[in-house]
This record gives C-alpha cells, structure tokens and sequence, in this order.
C-alpha cells in the first residue's frame, strides 16, 4: 500500500506539471490582450506600455515560466487582470458556488440512481423495467441546456414558482455564509439548477448497475451462494451488489472530480455564479492567472479522485491488491 501511494503520488506530480505547462503556453499562444480589462482608447502607449511591464508581459516565454512556477511553489497564483484580485481569492469564491450546486445534485443522483438499478435487475422483464430503461435513456439523451430551458418554460415563465436565474434575489438581506446557504432565497435559485442535473445525471449509475448486477447473477460463486441456501435479498444485498458497485465508484469518483469544473452549460443557463462559466469567461477575457488557476485546481482534483477510486477498489473486492 506504501510503495502504490508513493508511486501514484509521483504520477500525479509529473502529470500535474505537465498540465500546467500545457496550459501556460496554451494561453500565451491563443489570441487575446491581457491587459484589455485595463485600457481605454484614452490611454497612451506609454501608460499602455507600463502596465505590461507591471505583470511581466513584456518578457519572453520561458523567462514568464520560470516566474510563474517560482510563485506557483510559494503559493501564488497570480493577481486576476479583471477582477484586481488573487486568482486564488476568485476561485475561491467561485468554486464555493458550484460544490454547492454539484455535490448534492450527483450524491441524490448516484444514491437514487445505485439503489434504482438494483432494484429493476431484481424486476428484469417486466414493464416498470423497461419504463425506466425509456426514461432514463430520455433524460441521458436529452441536451442539458434543452432540459434547463424546459424547467425555465413550465416553473420559473410558466406556472412562477421558482426564480429563473442567480443565487439570490437583487437586494436580499447578507446574513452571513450560513444564513446565505440555507436560506428560503437561496434554496429556491438552487431547486431548478439541481433538480436539472440530478435528472442529467441518474441514468449513468442506474444503468450501470443494473446491468453489472446482471451479469454479476451469472458468476459461479452466485450460483454457490444460492446453493448454499442463501435467500435471494441475502445474494443481491451482500453479494451482488457489493461487486456490482466497482463500476459505479469508478463513475463517481470522475463524475465528482469533473462537477468541481462546474457544469458550464447549466451555469450559464441557470446565470449560477460557479467555477466552470469563471474559467470560460477568463478564458475570453484573456484574464490568464484565474483561466490557469482553476484549469489546475480541476486536473488535481480529477487525478485525487482517481487515487481514491483505486482504494475504494481494494475495499470492496478483496481480490484486488494495491501493488
């Protein structure tokens, strides 16, 4: 276990560098000025000239990227051209926002949707089966801006219920990080955006386990539980479903580690302030601390859960040795 931590660590060290060097260049390739979110057409070139020089533009490549990974080991990510704040601050902020629509969307979704296909493998050939295999197939299929505009249509324009876009309210009182998170305000922005992604993303683990559950009911030593006298719920619940979950953890795992890019779609539909429109609109901003920051900060946090997925493996199916 010590020897594949210490490995999968260097993995992602290298792997990480790699994507920040990629992304460095990348930036500095494309089209775009940096310094746009601070000049007018009043400005000179010399005060033109000053800023330039103030974030180090005016250096070659390799001496930027030497620069920028110096600070990068001392924990500075750079001052956002935009915002006129650290990258880190920004992010921060942003990132806060999209947990907080992701990870309570994919957990009901991945709960909803494990339990859901165990039980139509368990009800294999009849029609709630195929009901549910039609439906889940829809929501997978449909386009996620195309289902967010229809929940826009019919409770946000039609019937009123809910808010069509943002967090909160224009001119709602601040009460605070909690109070701002659990407030009736708040809950009711996040009911459409979340209730949209949850349906987006139910039918991956539901399909996915039922149909390893069903091929799990044609192994050998489901048969010799059976043998042994075991009743039907005692196979699927502690036999079945324990291998059938690999592939499921495995989708979490990514499924958790992508949502903290945000949904960008969905963000921009819905107006969600969260990490994945930021790193869109830096992008075309050509604002390169923030792009660079939370293009990093996803590649990490994609190549953790990895790692955690492959101990998650080890706890489920004792046959699989972390080497």
């Amino acid at each position: 276990m010590f020897r594949f931590l210490i490995r999968r660590t260097i993995e992602i060290a290298i792997s990480l560098l790699i994507v920040i060097t990629v992304v460095f260049f990348l930036f500095r390739i494309i089209p775009g000025d940096p310094t746009a979110a601070f000049l007018d057409a009043g400005f000179t070139v010399e005060a033109r000239q000053m800023v330039i020089e103030r974030f180090g533009l005016d250096k070659p490549f390799y001496v930027q990227y030497v620069l920028y990974m110096r600070n990068l080991v001392q924990g500075d990510f750079g001052r956002s051209f935009y915002h006129r704040r650290p990258a880190n601050e920004v992010i921060g902020d942003r990132i806060l926002n999209t947990l907080i629509l992701m990870v309570p969307s994919l957990l009901l979704a991945y709960l909803i949707g494990t339990v859901a296909g165990a039980f139509l493998s368990w009800k294999r050939g009849t029609k709630l089966e195929d009901l549910s295999i039609l439906g889940a197939l829809a929501f997978r299929s449909a386009p996620v801006f195309w289902t967010g505009i229809l929940a826009l249509m019919l409770f946000a324009y039609g019937l009123g219920w809910l808010p069509h876009s943002g967090m909160r309210t224009p001119g709602y009182p601040d009460t605070g990080l909690l109070g701002k998170f659990l407030s009736i305000d708040f809950l009711k922005h996040l009911a459409l955006p979340a209730m949209v992604l949850t349906l987006y993303t139910l039918p991956t683990p539901l399909l996915l386990m039922r149909n390893t559950m069903l091929e799990t009911f044609g192994e050998d030593y489901i048969d010799y539980c059976r043998a042994k006298g075991l009743s039907e719920r005692q196979v699927m619940l502690r036999h079945s479903c324990r291998n059938a979950l690999l592939p499921v953890v495995t989708s979490a795992a990514l499924a958790l580690g992508t949502a903290i890019g945000g949904q960008v779609i969905l963000e921009y539909v819905f107006g969600w302030p969260g990490l994945g429109r930021e790193i869109v609109f830096s992008t075309q901003r050509s604002d390169y601390p923030v792009a660079q920051f939370g293009l990093l900060l996803l590649a990490a946090v994609v190549m953790l859960m990895n790692l955690l997925t492959d101990l998650l493996y080890g706890v489920l199916d004792p046959r699989i040795r972390l080497r």
